[in-house]
């Protein structure tokens, strides 16, 4: 599963040099009005934020490993978490004009408001030297980010179940998170349990 949460983030995280590549608008800014994409603020926070959302989608795995990648486990957190801010700010600008219209744009809006927040707050926790709350935060950090290849993998299977990009796009952009949020909360909970059963002074005489 490692492996495969690796592959998908790489192939993810790349996926905006397409942008760069592209002279015209492909794929989801084909559904943008000309005066969205004319817009020099709406250009610069819309390519701010897939640069650095990329990054941060490339290197974020990395911290969770072991072995001689954990020896530039600081400087890659510091580059993780400046990308995380720049990608959640200008993201949460660009959503107020998410395609789907309100329904999409919250779904966004809380996205990148639980990115930015668990991002910084993992941080601060380092700076206290609380190493497991840092590391909790951070999984939950990595989860929200990981709601760009999420997105991409639920929504056309929604297109297929609904025949409507409208309708399956305002579902993505609350399922394209939730579900990661959940599954990294019982992923922490069962930790937990894990490390308070084995400190168990009963356990240790069974």
């Amino acid at each position: 599963m490692r492996f495969v949460i690796i592959i998908l983030a790489l192939l993810i995280g790349v996926y905006p040099i397409v942008h760069f590549l592209s002279e015209e608008p492909f794929g989801l800014l084909t559904t943008k009005p000309p005066t969205i994409l004319k817009s020099t603020w709406w250009q610069l926070a819309f390519y701010l934020h897939i640069t650095f959302s990329g990054i941060s989608l490339l290197i974020g795995w990395i911290q969770f490993s072991k072995g001689r990648l954990r020896t530039f486990h600081r400087e890659i957190g510091y580059a993780y978490v400046l990308s995380v801010i720049i990608g959640a700010i200008s993201g949460l600008y660009i959503a107020f004009s998410a395609t789907g219209g309100l329904i999409s744009s919250i779904g966004f809006i809380a996205l990148g408001i639980g990115w930015f927040y668990f991002t910084v707050v993992g941080y601060y926790q380092i700076t206290l030297g609380k190493i497991q709350r840092h590391k909790t935060y951070m999984l939950y950090s990595y989860a929200l980010c990981f709601a760009a290849v999420t997105l991409r993998l639920w929504l056309p299977i929604l297109v297929l179940i609904f025949e409507d990009f409208i309708v399956a796009y305002q579902i993505v952009a609350w399922l394209c998170w939730i579900p990661n949020i959940i599954l990294i909360f019982y992923m922490n909970k069962k930790t937990t349990a894990n490390k308070t059963a084995s400190h168990n002074p009963k356990n240790q005489n069974l």
